[in-house]
């Protein structure tokens, strides 16, 4: 038998890196259908145009961010990653300012998270991105000790466990903890909406398997944001649907509540359109008791909010949800093309299908591409909706 002479180190590495970045590149009151009450807090100054102030949440548009505690690799592991191939490099050289520069600076009123689920802790704490880039130093980007926070029991927060995990905040309980004391100290904003991504699964050189995550997994990780965001500041989807049936039948017979009722709150949706989706609507089938919104067609009772990423594509389709009442997340870019091209093309066409919460890596320029951005004229942190107020 002839002998296969094994792969090259920088062989092993590029396939490694590829296999691995493959997988992963109101409070309102209960007056429900009858009514509501005003929430905002009392004595807030509501960034709220006055003429708008009776405006609901599917009515306006806001931008927000994508991977939105995302840090480019540092160089060494950068440089190992783009053994792979330019595209697979460029696609996550891109960084975000700290939540509070987001919320307060740029007017970002949308963010993402990838979560995993990490509850013994140490789970993620040697990436072996760094192991193979001999990365001793710490990396200044990141305000913490990554090490001590990674090996503490918790919800983890990166991209890809072997290469793509420098971040600006490690564990949700972080994150919360940042957009509820930022939320506090400006209790007049719109309305936040916090997308989680639940990941399970790594594969290649990450060393690690993501944990599943069954029922009880999920009931703890609302839980979780329970007991990082008061009640108070909870727009949940029992609170949107109010004394109707399903989240549906409050959304087409009544609508979002409004802005000036939503001012000072954050709310919840699960990023997730797959198996996980179905486990957390198990025995929730109109999301009660649950704290998150979830992604699902148009005739499902807990139908609200929607995850649509292609404004070219489902142009017509974005449309459709919007008209109905329904709030849609929508994509202006990805993988860094348009800013590397300066082609406002998908961004003009999320603007216009009115989908509420526009997505970018890109609320600023980067100088180093070009000019692309994605904000309002005048850095306005709202407009009013081209579909649902004409």
């Amino acid at each position: 038998m002839t002998m296969r002479k094994p792969p090259s180190p920088r062989a092993w590495i590029c396939l490694s890196i590829g296999w691995l970045l493959g997988m992963d590149l109101l409070s309102e009151s209960q007056h429900g259908c009858v009514g509501q009450e005003p929430i905002a807090p009392e004595g807030a100054t509501l960034e709220v145009r006055p003429e708008d102030r009776n405006l609901r949440l599917h009515q306006i548009q806001v931008i927000g961010t994508h991977n939105s505690y995302h840090l480019a690799p540092a160089p060494k592991i950068m440089s190992l990653i783009g053994l792979t191939g330019k595209s697979v490099s460029e696609a996550i050289d891109y960084s975000h300012a700290n939540l509070e520069t987001q919320f307060g600076k740029y007017g970002i009123r949308q963010i993402e998270l990838d979560i995993y689920a990490d509850p013994e802790g140490g789970l993620y704490s040697q990436p072996v991105g760094k192991r193979l880039a001999q990365q001793t130093e710490p990396d200044p980007r990141m305000a913490f000790d990554f090490d001590t926070l990674m090996k503490r029991p918790g919800t983890k927060i990166i991209h890809a466990p072997g290469f793509d995990f420098a971040t600006h905040v490690p564990t949700l309980s972080m994150a919360l903890e940042q957009t509820v004391a930022w939320s506090k100290s400006h209790p007049g904003h719109l309305p936040v909406l916090i997308l989680l991504e639940i990941k399970e699964s790594a594969t290649g050189p990450a060393g690690v398997k993501p944990l599943k995550y069954d029922r009880s997994m999920l009931d703890a990780l609302d839980a979780e944001i329970r007991g990082c965001v008061e009640s108070r500041m909870l727009v949940t989807p029992d609170s949107v649907r109010g004394e109707c049936k399903t989240l549906r039948e409050a959304i087409e017979t009544r609508g979002w509540p409004t802005l000036e009722n939503l001012c000072g709150k954050i709310l919840f949706a699960l990023d997730n359109t797959d198996s996980l989706k179905d486990r957390y609507l198990e025995d929730h089938d109109v999301l009660q008791d649950r704290v998150m919104f979830v992604s699902v067609g148009a005739e499902h009772p807990a139908a609200a909010w929607m995850k649509i990423n292609d404004p070219i594509r489902d142009f017509e389709r974005i449309q459709q949800c919007v008209q109905k009442g329904f709030l849609v997340r929508t994509r202006a870019d990805s993988d860094t093309q348009q800013a590397r091209k300066n082609d406002p093309t998908q961004r003009e066409k999320a603007f216009a299908s009115g989908a509420q919460f526009i997505s970018t890596d890109y609320p600023v320029p980067d100088s180093r591409w070009s000019g692309y951005s994605v904000q309002w004229p005048d850095r306005a942190v709202y407009r009013r909706n081209p579909i649902t107020t004409r």
